[in-house]
């Protein structure tokens, strides 16, 4: 056999292992087809979670946020500064205009001893009692509040007021109009104590004024239940006490 022989069978030899190592090669299944499946089932995996977790959640949890938050403004706003801010200042203005107008149109000039004359005069009936009359001696409305303090001769002290003749409205006098008390001297069943004859009278008036009344020359007798009542708009209600 010469060289040449011997290299072109060793050609074909090796060509022959080539051949049949490639049809192996392709017959196995576990090698181009095993890379298709894998890639294939990495992507739908990745892509899946990428969007659920992006997309879905975080999209949905800025929505709930937000109207939350416009929610809280809203009511905030209008119950806290709107309603009750309009409520509480309107009530104070009205309220406080409309009483002080009332005060100041009905007040009057108090009477005094500058602006009436007072009288007193002894009654038959009742038994033992004196009417205080006051006038309005003035060009103006004066109002006629409280009670005489009626001091007798040098007496310390004023007799006390009946409370149950309390007027239901004040005693305003217009000019030239009259207002009356009603003084009760003594007990007529002979009850009262330390009694005396008193010559002098001094009627004091709430504005701090006071006014001399003259009385019967002879006097009156007074005792320890010596009462007066509140002034009056008439002279019935003065001697109803």
């Amino acid at each position: 056999m010469s060289a040449r022989t011997a290299r072109t069978r060793l050609l074909a030899a090796t060509t022959v292992a080539l051949a049949a190592l490639a049809l192996t090669a392709c017959d196995n299944g576990q090698g181009v087809r095993d890379e298709g499946p894998s890639s294939s089932a990495s992507k739908p995996s990745t892509q899946p979670g990428r969007s659920s977790g992006s997309t879905s959640t975080g999209g949905a949890g800025g929505s709930t946020a937000k109207p939350a938050g416009n929610s809280g403004t809203t009511t905030g706003g209008t119950t806290g500064g709107t309603t009750n801010g309009s409520t509480g200042g309107s009530t104070g203005k009205t309220t406080g205009g409309t009483t002080g107008g009332a005060g100041s149109t009905t007040r009057n000039t108090p009477c005094t001893g500058a602006n009436t004359k007072t009288t007193a005069t002894e009654v038959t009936r009742p038994l033992n009692h004196l009417l205080l009359t006051v006038t309005n001696t003035g060009s103006k409305n004066c109002d006629l509040t409280g009670y005489p303090k009626a001091r007798f001769s040098e007496a310390q002290a004023v007799p006390p007021v009946a409370e149950e003749t309390h007027p239901q409205a004040v005693v305003t006098l217009a000019p030239g109009e009259s207002g009356y008390a009603g003084v009760l001297l003594s007990g007529g069943d002979g009850s009262g104590a330390n009694g005396y004859t008193a010559k002098t009278l001094t009627i004091s008036f709430d504005s701090g004024s006071t006014a001399r009344a003259a009385l019967p020359a002879k006097g009156v007798y007074v005792d320890d239940k010596l009462t007066v009542t509140y002034w009056q708009q008439s002279l019935d209600d003065a001697l109803t006490y």
